[in-house]
């Protein structure tokens, strides 16, 4: 005997699903419960980036004193070539070259650390991504979350540095940190976009470096833009200067060093290192969700 006819004979997949409330495994979640799930996964953003921190030079027998030697360490060099082969400290005075460059070497370092980790957080961790469910922000927030600890090591010599060449604790160090509260969270939007592009296209990893050192030399780490660029057309010094790591570098100088006034630092500071920071970060955020149910898969 034929089995009697079915209600849903006829009904196609997506209409039995829409019948009976079924939803695709892993689908992606709306931007408000997306948001919620994050927050949701606080603790283990948190745990995971001091477990990477960690982890990071445990093979090495100085340890964590790595996470501070590494960028003194690029300073040091920068300042023999730049500084005394190349002269570019010139025009700067002695007291405030050196708390210049280190700075400047510092706060980059911190948003190139966390461009590279981003570019490596979904496919370098794709064990994780296909074992566990989890909203997949979880892993690029975690990398700069890390890359911001490091740097909070770093202030301490950054600091030291400091005081040795005559720049004492004032109220204005106080701005260190809404200037590198705005720059974690471009540093982040920015690691959000480089997941995404890192998840389908691996051999990204090998290109960032070229571009990290672009950016870089473009940013005024190891001299002063305005007085590098003084004869040439105005409008190059104001892109220069108006890039976001720029921006965030001249912050914490203003901030730290007491010969690095006000009139070193471009119109609207403040306003410009907020808007790049809700830029970033909002679009990164955005760009990095729209494509979560893709993480792990293919």
């Amino acid at each position: 005997m034929s089995a009697p006819p079915s209600p849903d004979d006829g009904l196609s997949a997506a209409d039995l699903a829409a019948k009976y409330g079924l939803s695709v495994s892993g689908a992606r979640p709306g931007l408000r419960d997306y948001i919620r799930q994050l927050w949701g996964r606080r603790h283990f953003i948190l745990a995971f980036s001091q477990a990477k921190l960690t982890a990071q030079y445990s093979q090495a027998k100085l340890g964590q004193l790595w996470q501070v030697a590494t960028p003194l360490l690029n300073a040091f060099v920068y300042y023999l070539i730049f500084g005394l082969i190349l002269g570019t400290k010139k025009d700067i005075p002695q007291d405030v070259f050196v708390p210049f460059l280190v700075t400047g070497v510092f706060v980059f370092t911190f948003t190139q650390s966390s461009v590279m980790a981003g570019v490596r957080a979904i496919s370098g961790n794709l064990g994780l991504v296909r074992a566990l469910h989890f909203p997949r922000a979880s892993l690029p927030v975690s990398f700069s979350l890390q890359q911001l600890q490091q740097l909070l090591f770093s202030m301490i010599v950054l600091v030291v540095v400091a005081v040795a060449f005559g720049s004492y604790p004032a109220l204005s160090w106080l701005l260190v940190v809404p200037a590198l509260a705005l720059q974690f969270v471009f540093n982040t939007g920015l690691a959000l976009i480089m997941a995404r592009l890192g998840s389908k296209t691996p051999d990204l990893a090998q290109l960032m470096p070229f571009v990290m050192r672009t950016w870089m030399y473009a940013s005024g780490v190891m001299f002063s833009i305005p007085l590098m660029l003084k004869d040439k057309p105005a409008w190059i010094a104001d892109v220069l200067q108006y890039n976001p790591a720029a921006i965030y570098m001249d912050l914490v100088r203003f901030a730290l060093i007491d010969g690095y006034g006000s009139d070193n630092l471009p119109a609207h500071v403040w306003l410009v290192a907020l808007v790049w920071a809700v830029l970033l970060g909002v679009v990164g955020f955005v760009y990095f969700w729209k494509a979560e149910e893709r993480y792990g898969r293919g």
